[in-house]
This record gives structure tokens, sequence and C-alpha cells, in this order.
């Protein structure tokens, strides 16, 4: 007659080697056999020997008489019931670890649904790791009529699930434990104590092999009360190793290949596929059914541990006459001694949970911001400012300049009367502007964000192209303003100008800050760019005072030579008009040549300070576009590589290979 346990909720947890009890005792010292199945979950911490009847049935199995105190345990039975699991020697804690990590990082940028299946197996986890490392649990589960509760029994040697034509047979799981101390693991699964039991105790080779055995006989998978296809869910999720039992009718059935077999491919290690009823196959059917078998297992992904490869168990048996299970229960034997199974369950539901984040994690390519693409930014950046035409305009003030120092004062009256008869007229080339510069800086400035933010998430995983995005986006509120700040403090704008002698100075401008500040505020690009120098005077070079003392030199001939001229025609001065018209002719030629000599002179240093004006424009939009845009999108890269570095830890250990 099959014993029954004593480990209920809450028992072989947490308890000492002194005060574990001996296998096959209550923990007064009572023997474990009976049950009374009104006790479950519920039962008082004493167990259920708390009653009269079952000491009195407790002294009786004991082989002491009533009223005699029950033998003590021996001290010297110091066999452990519970240890901690500690898979020693095993990536898997590095890896669960990873895989901790990596949640952890990505909560604010994943959501839930996407992180929920590395959550569950991180509790899980941690759950069976908090138990018994001796016992290895075993669900043996199957379709209806595949013959799983007769196989359950003739492992356990005794009649302890009920098999037989009426379907379903199995309700809820039942437990079988081959040695005490598996009450937490029987409570992970949420099997009552009513239904945990003992095998017949068989021959001493046999029940060594079994130790830490827990064997759990589940429901129909294909059962049509929903409760139990339910329970058989919940349960694989738990258990250390499955026995799927098929049969010769149903072994190629969709609904197992398609929702159990395929998905769980990736725990081969830990799987058995037994053909069971080969009984009913006459000659080699039984042969052609298990090729056939499998077949359709190495289609659906199920590595065979064939020729020594790690892989699933595939045999064939007869659970009714005993044909294959001797071969079954030795195979068990040499998996639960190994005590590897729960190590690699676990290891393959990291994988799984790896293989289902890899979509969020693995780019295409090598996604990052590249020297070009930096480039290009800072180009658009310094368009979107104005700052080459901010330097076109620096050099033509400063060539201006030197025309006022150096220029002619008739040449200069003469500009000044064609200005006032026509305002603006010195800059009406600049405010010409070209067809692109229709667009406004603004939206310059927004299309240079989109394009960096492209080119920096191109390749990327959704959730972390989205997020490179919008660091870009939230960077790029304000930029325009920010630019035409620091466009002001690099050029150094806003010092007051004054008027030359001729009264064309240089006013009272914003200098190149003017032409790139108004590009930046929306306006259209050329639209600041014609004011553009009318600020902080240009520097002088060093020729320029002798270029002014030439030229008031040469309008001294003209008055000299006029004047002279003049007192020769009044009768003033002797007549002699060949000297003063060569006086006067030299004045006039040597006014407009020296003027010219300085233009010629003033285009290089003209030329490198609108060149040095706009480095530092552009340095200034440059810097500024760094801060706000360029810098977050470098932080949430790497941020995706630490991610992604993390996600590499998880699966470069993996033991299945994917």
């Amino acid at each position: 007659m099959t014993a029954v346990t004593d480990e209920g909720p809450g028992q072989g947890r947490g308890r000492t080697r002194a005060e574990e009890p001996a296998p096959g005792r209550s923990p007064d010292g009572g023997a474990a056999s009976g049950e009374n199945p009104g006790h479950g979950p519920d039962r008082p911490p004493g167990g259920w020997d708390d009653g009269l009847i079952a000491r009195r049935a407790a002294t009786a199995t004991d082989g002491t008489a009533p009223g005699q105190a029950p033998q003590a345990v021996p001290e010297d039975d110091v066999r452990p019931q519970v240890e901690a699991y500690v898979p020693s020697g095993s990536p898997l804690g590095p890896r669960l670890d990873a895989l901790r990590e990596l949640v952890g990082l990505s909560r604010a940028r994943l959501d839930r649904t996407a992180l929920a299946e590395a959550g569950r197996v991180l509790d899980e986890a941690a759950a069976r790791q908090r138990l018994s490392s001796r016992h290895t649990v075993v669900a043996i589960a199957g379709a209806s009529g595949s013959g799983k509760s007769t196989l359950f029994n003739s492992l356990a040697g005794a009649q302890i699930s009920e098999s037989g034509l009426r379907r379903p047979t199995t309700a809820a799981p039942l437990a079988c434990s081959w040695t005490d101390g598996a009450a937490g693991l029987l409570d992970r699964l949420a099997i009552p104590g009513r239904l945990r039991r003992r095998p017949q105790p068989g021959s001493a080779a046999a029940d060594e092999a079994l130790q830490g055995l827990v064997l759990v006989d589940l429901p129909d998978h294909d059962s049509a009360a929903r409760g139990h296809r339910d329970q058989v869910d919940r349960v694989l999720a738990l258990v250390d190793a499955v026995i799927w039992v098929v049969d010769p009718e149903k072994y190629a059935d969709a609904a197992l290949h398609e929702r159990y077999l395929r998905p769980l491919a990736g725990h081969a290690e830990v799987t058995f596929v037994v053909l069971n009823q080969i009984d009913r196959l006459p000659g080699e059917a039984a042969d052609q059914v298990l090729d056939d078998l499998r077949r359709l297992l190495d289609e659906d992904g199920m590595a065979l541990g064939e020729h020594g490869e790690p892989g699933a168990t595939v045999l064939s048996l007869s659970a009714l006459t005993g044909d294959g299970v001797g071969e079954l229960r030795e195979l068990l034997g040499r998996f639960v001694q190994d005590r590897t199974a729960a190590t690699r369950r676990l290891s393959a539901d990291v994988d799984a949970a790896a293989a289902r984040l890899r979509p969020v994690y693995v780019a295409e390519g090598r996604p990052g911001l590249g020297e070009g693409a930096r480039e290009e930014f800072t180009d658009r950046l310094a368009e979107a400012v104005g700052a080459a035409a901010a330097g076109q305009a620096a050099e033509r003030e400063w060539r201006r300049n030197a025309g006022r120092a150096c220029g002619t004062p008739w040449l200069r009256l003469w500009r000044w009367y064609e200005s006032t008869r026509q305002p603006g007229g010195l800059d009406r080339g600049a405010l010409t502007a070209p067809p692109e510069e229709h667009l406004t800086a603004r939206q310059r400035i927004e299309q240079a964000v989109r394009t960096v933010a492209d080119d920096a998430a191109d390749g990327l995983p959704g959730p972390w192209a989205q997020a490179v995005r919008e660091a870009a986006v939230h960077g790029a509120q304000g930029l325009p303003e920010a630019l035409d700040e620091l466009a002001g403090r690099a050029t150094g704008a806003g010092a007051e100008g004054r008027d030359t002698d001729t009264g064309l100075g240089a006013g009272a401008g914003s200098g190149v800050r003017g032409g790139a500040g108004a590009a930046v505020r929306g306006g259209a690009g050329q639209s600041g760019q014609a004011h553009a120098g009318r600020g902080a005077k240009p520097p002088r070079p060093a020729w320029w005072p002798a270029a002014v003392l030439a030229q008031v030199a040469m309008t001294l001939l003209q008055i000299f030579g006029g004047l002279w001229l003049a007192g020769q025609i009044i009768g003033v001065l002797e007549p002699g008009l060949l000297t003063p018209a060569l006086v006067m002719l030299a004045g006039i030629i040597g006014g407009p040549l020296v003027e010219w000599s300085c233009a010629a002179a003033a285009r290089g240093p003209a030329r490198r300070y609108g060149q040095e004006a706009e480095r530092r424009l552009r340095e200034a939009a440059a810097a500024c576009g760094r801060a706000r845009v360029l810098d977050p999108v470098a932080a949430e890269l790497v941020r995706y590589r630490e991610v992604r570095e993390r996600f590499v830890a998880v699966t470069e250990f993996s033991t299945t290979g994917r």
C-alpha cells in the first residue's frame, strides 16, 4: 500500500540538520504513513499526526506498544533534508545578474510588457534558488488517453494516480516524492498535502537511483476543461524537467507541437519524449513511429540527445506491460543524480527571455554619431545662423573701412550723395536672397536636428531609436534663441560705432550678430545679413596711417594746384600754367592711385577678418548644438551600448546555443 508523505505547506523549509526528522518519520518522531484527506494546506503547523488516532497509528507503525515512548531519532542521523540551491561552477549566476542589470537599465526606455517575461524568469529563478537543490521536480504531461497516469504509477511502483477509460481522469496535479524535504518545492507548485504521495519501496538499487526525484502527474493538456489546461501551463513553467508522453495516435497532434514542443525547443536538455503503448503496434511499426516522432521533433527545432550530444531524450515503452520502463527509470536516475536539471531549466528560461528581448536590443549594423554626421550638423547650424553671410559682411565692412580711411574725399562725397538718394543702396546685392532662403532659419535648425537624430538612430531597435529622437527634439527646444545669444558673444557684437569725418561711419549697428541674430530669430537667412558687419569697428592694419597721410598729401596737392591755377587766371599770380597744372594733376591721379593701392592691400586682411568672423560664429553654433543636441544623443547611445553589453553577457554563456 502506498505511504503518504507528511509534507504540507510550510513544512520542510528552514530546518537545521538536528531539527530535520529522519526519512519516513514525522516531526515528533512518528512514522509518516497514512494521511487524513481532510487535512490539507490549512492544517496546523504540528502536522497531521497531532491527533490521538494518528499518534496510535504512528506508534503501531513504529513497533512500540501504546503508552510507550516513541523511538527517538538517532543523533547521528544528520542527513540534510533541505539544502540551499547553489549552482557551483555554472554561468547561470552571472547571467542572472546581467539580466537583472539589463532589466534595471531598460525600465526607463522599454514598456513593461517587453520586460515582463524577463522579470518573471528572474522571480522564478530567485524562488527556485531558495529551495532544495537535492530534489529534481519532473512533470509527466501528455494528451488524454496517452497513458501518462499509468506511466506515473509504473514508476512509483504503486497505484497512486487514477487511470481508466473515463476522461479526464486526472483533474489536478499529483506529486510523488522519493525523499523528504520537498515540501517547499511542492508548495511552489501549489500542490496540496492531500495530493502528495510516496512511492512503493522497491529494489534498493532502484530506490537509491531515484533519491531526490519529485514526480508530478499533470492533467491532460488537451482536456475539455479549461481549468485543467491552465494547471498544466502553470506547472510546466515551474518544474525542472518534463516527460512528454505520446501515443501512436496523437504523437503528431498539432496542439502538442505548436503549443508546447516548438515553443519549448530551447528546453531540450530537460525534456523527455516517450512514445507509449508500443504494445499496440505490430512488428517494426514501433520503430517507424519512433523515427517519425524524431523527425517531427527535429522540425520543431528541438535538439535530440543522440550520440552523446545534449538534447531531448526520446524512447519508446509500454507503461502497461512494463516494456522499456526500466530504461526510463535508469535514465531518470542518472538525470536526477546529476542534480543539474534546475540549473539547465533556468538557463533555458534565460535563453528564451533573451530571445524575446533580442529585437529590442540587437541593432542592425553599427549605429552611432560619426564624424561625418557631426560635421553635417555643424554645417547646417552654421548655415541656419548665416555664418558664411556674416563672414562676407564682415569682410565687406573691413574693406569699406579701408575705403573710408584711404579713399579720396570726392569719391566718398559722391557715395554719400548716392546713399542719401537710395537708402541701403550700398547693400543692394546682399538683399537678394537665393531660392533656398525662403525657408526660415528655425525650420533649418529643426531640419538639422531631425537629420542628425535620424542618422544616430539608424539601425537602432525601435525603443532606443525613439529615445534618441526624443533626446534630440527635447534638446532642440530653445536652440534658436541660444544660438542667437551665443553668436552675439562669439562675434563681440554690441559695440557702438561712430561716423567718420564724411558722415558715412559704421553707425550703431549690431555687428556680425545683426545678420546672425536676425537669421536665427526666424526671418529669411539673408534678411539680417544685409546689415551684418556694421557694428564693432574692425582692427586697422599698421599701414593705414601712412596711406591716410598719402591721401591727405594728394588732396593738398589738388587743392594747392587748383588755387595756384586760379590765382594765375585772375591775375594775382604770374602766368605759368604748366607747373600748377602738373601739381594738380599729380594730386588728381595720386588720390585714386593711393585708394586703389589700399583696396588691393586690404583684400587679404579683409578676407582673413571675414573668415575669422565666420569661424567664431560657426564655433558658437557648433558648441551650442553640441551641448543641447549632440551630447544628449550621445548619452542615449552610451546607455544603449551599456544595455547591449549586458544583453551580450546574458547570451554569451547560453547552454542551448541560441
